[in-house]
């Protein structure tokens, strides 16, 4: 643990090694989060989604992340916003219609193999607007929904009770769940 937070420090300061370094302890955590979320996918997406998200991360030689949980969360923002922009490639924006939601606990990637696009695109605007009100609310789901962090790891990536966290998933989960069925009454 202090091995990488002193990594990570090196990387945050430039060192591209430490960067380097810091994936490759990381990386066997970074891909059982990636393939959890695939749930039966072929895990060579979940490997490229990870070898994208620590590009993304890594982008102009500087990992700017303090510790191993502000890595996480960070990790986890890369990987929405790598299947994001997946999805948006992959189709265009279609709106309205019976939009059917799948529950907060299917992982991203995993809606996102069903090429459940609507539904991904409406979660991350929804996700955009919870991130207006309440940036705290946003990074959690982040981390459980994208990242496939458990509360419990959250909880210590954070130094965050796991029950304050669930009282916080309920709020988070309340809010989308109310701009969805928003967005599908359009």
């Amino acid at each position: 643990m202090a091995e990488i937070t002193e990594l990570i420090g090196k990387a945050r300061d430039g060192d591209p090694d430490a960067s380097a370094r810091v994936f490759a302890l990381l990386y066997d955590e970074l891909h059982r989060l990636a393939a959890g979320q695939l749930r039966g996918e072929p895990a060579m997406r979940a490997t490229s989604l990870v070898h994208e998200a620590f590009l993304k991360l890594a982008h102009h030689g500087a990992l700017a992340v303090n510790d191993r949980g502000h890595f996480f969360a960070v990790a986890a923002r890369a990987m929405r916003q790598i299947v994001v922009d997946h999805v948006r490639a992959r189709s265009a924006l279609r709106r309205g219609g019976d939009l059917q939601f799948a529950a907060l606990d299917t992982g991203a990637l995993h809606l996102a193999a069903e090429q459940r696009d609507e539904d991904l695109l409406a979660l991350d605007e929804a996700l955009i607007r919870l991130g207006a009100v309440d940036a705290p609310l946003a990074a959690l789901v982040e981390m459980r929904f994208y990242g496939g962090l458990e509360l419990a790891d959250i909880a210590e990536q954070i130094g965050r009770s796991e029950r304050s966290l669930k009282r916080d998933w309920r709020r988070a989960r309340a809010f989308l769940l109310h701009a969805l069925a928003g967005d599908g009454a359009r």
